[in-house]
């Protein structure tokens, strides 16, 4: 199990700076609690961008098309959603990964939009550091930890996608630093830059969004997916597997099917890379697919 290392005082603010915001609905309708938290590019707090990210601009419509209830956002971190999830509350997060721990208790989407998964960043100056571990441009996690190399940095309760789940359970505790605050990805690249820790995981649009907030030029890190993961990794929306979140999910997907898909096609242009080598990477935000 890994060495689940946190600030007590932190977690005080598990709900990170809980922002209610209340979407028109019917008077005295049922309430429909949507959880979110900065994570570019499906949601962006902060910057120039802000407001942008595909998940921003695909709520209005999710809620403009499911008049019948109340609609709450609230912005709380990945620890604190899973909690919430679990509570019989209609709740529900419109940017999770599959897991089959979570499928017990959550029920899925059809799948919103493909992302390239989830990868290693490091600093470009130790990048001779874990070279022995780098296979085509893709690094083999498992042998780089438990080679004792460097110390990685990861969000608490957060999937990185089934194949780096399981590894990192399996992973020497003490190379692993989780994160349970607040803001969590500016922390880690805080740390970071202090050599507290050697690298992260994280998606590659996230990591250059946080990174340029915290003045660093993302063209000082290099990023390297994780040999054995699926290059793309789909994101869904999940609610609180109870009757009424089940026809939630039942309405969701008819959006998605139909008024959604256009506006997801439109916010993910903003978020292509140009192709080229692993530090910037192939296309971020492929076509949405119908099946997972």
């Amino acid at each position: 199990m890994i060495h689940r290392t946190r600030r007590r005082s932190i977690l005080t603010g598990l709900i990170s700076s809980a922002l209610l915001i209340a979407a028109p609905g019917v008077l005295g309708a049922e309430k429909l609690i949507w959880l979110l938290r900065d994570l570019p590019p499906l949601v962006v707090v902060d910057g120039p961008q802000k407001g942008q990210g595909v998940i921003d601009q695909l709520m209005p419509v999710l809620m403009a098309n499911m008049p019948q209830y109340q609609h709450v956002v609230m912005r709380v971190n990945r620890a604190r959603a899973l909690q919430m999830l679990h509570a019989p509350s209609l709740t529900c997060d419109p940017t999770l990964i599959w897991n089959p721990a979570r499928a017990r208790w959550v029920v899925y989407s059809t799948p919103v939009i493909a992302l390239q998964g989830n990868g290693l960043a490091i600093q470009r100056q130790n990048q001779l550091q874990i070279a022995p571990f780098v296979t085509d441009g893709k690094v083999d996690l498992s042998a780089l930890l438990n080679s004792h190399a460097l110390k990685l940095g990861v969000i608490a309760k957060r999937s990185y996608g089934e194949v780096i789940d399981r590894q990192l359970p399996q992973s020497p505790a003490h190379q692993i630093f989780i994160h349970y605050g607040g803001n969590p990805m500016s922390s880690l690249l805080r740390m970071q830059q202090a050599d507290r820790l050697q690298a992260l995981l994280g998606y590659w649009p996230e990591i250059q969004v946080k990174a340029r907030q915290q003045g660093l030029s993302p063209d000082s890190m290099i990023f390297y997916p994780v040999l054995g993961a699926p290059a793309l990794q789909s994101l869904y929306v999940g609610c609180s597997d109870t009757p009424e979140g089940r026809r939630v999910i039942g309405r969701v997907n008819d959006i998605l099917a139909h008024q959604g898909r256009e506006v997801i096609i439109k916010s993910r242009a903003q978020w292509l890379a140009p192709e080229s080598s692993v530090d910037h990477p192939r296309p971020l935000l492929p076509a949405p697919t119908d099946a997972h």
